[in-house]
């Protein structure tokens, strides 16, 4: 399943949460498999891709940074699955 994780930096952690990322932060824990990472180019947070059946590991790596990000993390589908269920639901 492919989850989308957004965060925002909590007020004065950027340079924390610059020196964790560098400092080898950013991995991901077992189980889970990074698509992607994109950072807002102001610096005020950014969003990642994964894709894990281990909702206790995705639990642990935002446990990793819940002191420094305020974050969201929800469970996302592609076009050729949404598409279906669209038709299924309002199509006539």
């Amino acid at each position: 399943m492919k989850f989308m994780q957004t965060w925002t930096l909590l007020p004065g952690s950027v340079k924390t949460a610059a020196e964790q990322f560098l400092a080898g932060g950013g991995g991901e824990p077992e189980g889970v498999k990074l698509l992607g990472r994109w950072h807002n180019v102001d610096c005020s947070g950014g969003f990642s891709l994964y894709e894990s059946n281990n909702a206790a590991a995705l639990h642990l790596g935002a446990a990793k940074w819940a002191d420094l990000l305020e974050l969201s993390l929800v469970a996302v589908i592609e076009d050729a699955e949404a598409g279906p269920n669209l038709v299924t639901v309002f199509k006539k």
